[in-house]
């Protein structure tokens, strides 16, 4: 059983589309694991999105991501991380696929919606800095 971070960012909790969100991941036989509603501080954002501090996009990533509430979630499943990807589909909004969250959702690169790990390290990472081992069942 593998698991994954989610995050429906200010951007798709303004749009009000966590349920759809939650029905997609439910529907591919996603099991939500944890789920709570946050609004991280800027010095919280760029924590989270350390890796990408030496880069162009870092101060509006960071001011966007806490720009307003957002929903962070753990998610569990067989091959979890791949399937969540595909169900978001590509970080620019113009390449996702018909159908993607991203492509349904998504107004630009940037507000794309949502947010999921890209393996099972950075997996880990990024659901240890939200959750504690009691909030995850």
């Amino acid at each position: 059983m593998e698991r994954t971070l989610s995050i429906v960012k200010p951007d798709g909790v303004k749009k009000n589309i966590l349920g759809e969100v939650i029905r997609r991941f439910q529907k591919s036989g996603i099991r939500i694991a944890a789920i709570k509603m946050i609004h991280l501080s800027k010095a919280e954002a760029e924590g989270f999105y350390a890796v990408h501090k030496e880069r162009p996009f870092f101060s509006s990533l960071t001011d966007f991501m806490s720009s307003g509430p957002c929903v962070v979630m753990v998610l569990e499943g067989e091959d979890v991380i791949r399937k969540n990807r595909e169900l978001m589909g590509a970080t620019n909004p113009e390449e996702a696929a018909v159908g993607t969250i991203r492509k349904d959702f998504a107004a630009s690169i940037e507000q794309n919606a949502v947010h999921g790990s890209d393996a099972p390290e950075t997996a880990a990472f990024e659901i240890s800095y939200f959750f504690n081992a009691l909030e995850i069942h």
